[in-house]
């Protein structure tokens, strides 16, 4: 029986976290492979203060949310950085993209960047050129469409999660034991 927690996961929200830019990204599962739905960033002004800043981030999250009917949200994983002022920040906006994840009961799921760059690149330390590279490619999106590097981020997150939930899931399939036919030994895995 496959987990609960790895059922079919169709349509995930990537996000890149940022109090000052909010990176987005939203992909689903198609026959074809992975399916661009969306990217952008949230913007917040200084003048806002912090709490107005985090409030616009919660509800561009929410309304995102809403408008795209997600299965999950895939987070970029906090790491701890030389300055402390910009980990608090970072962690706050983390916290207002958990909250409406929570509020809208989306299953969430956390991935450090080099797994995601992994995910995507082949190359857990590829820089932001590759990632880019390959999102775009991987998405078949059209030299027209303009993604800034926190959207990137995002879908990359979005595309981690949609790989390693198939991969789970497929390792979690139930394996038929081998059967005799006419002769010839055949067996069957479950695939998704």
């Amino acid at each position: 029986m496959v987990s609960r927690r790895w059922r079919l996961i169709r349509r995930v929200l990537g996000v890149d976290p940022g109090t000052a830019v909010c990176g987005f990204g939203i992909v689903e599962r198609a026959a074809a492979g992975p399916r661009f739905l969306a990217a952008g960033t949230i913007h917040t002004a200084r003048s806002q203060g912090a709490p107005a800043r985090l409030k616009s981030i919660y509800e561009r999250l929410l309304e995102l949310i809403d408008q795209y009917a997600p299965d999950a949200m895939s987070l970029e994983r906090s790491f701890v950085a030389a300055n402390v002022q910009s980990a608090f920040r970072l962690g706050e906006a983390r916290a207002m993209a958990i909250l409406a994840a929570a509020q809208r009961r989306l299953a969430l799921f956390e991935y450090a960047p080099n797994v995601a760059k992994l995910s995507v690149a082949g190359y857990g330390h590829a820089d932001k050129k590759q990632v880019k590279f390959m999102v775009r490619r991987t998405l078949n999106l059209a030299p027209s469409v303009e993604l800034a590097d926190d959207a990137t981020d995002a879908l990359a997150l979005a595309l981690c999660h949609l790989t390693r939930s198939r991969a789970a899931m497929v390792a979690q399939a139930p394996v038929r034991r081998a059967r005799r036919r006419g002769g010839e030994l055949s067996s069957r895995v479950a695939t998704l």
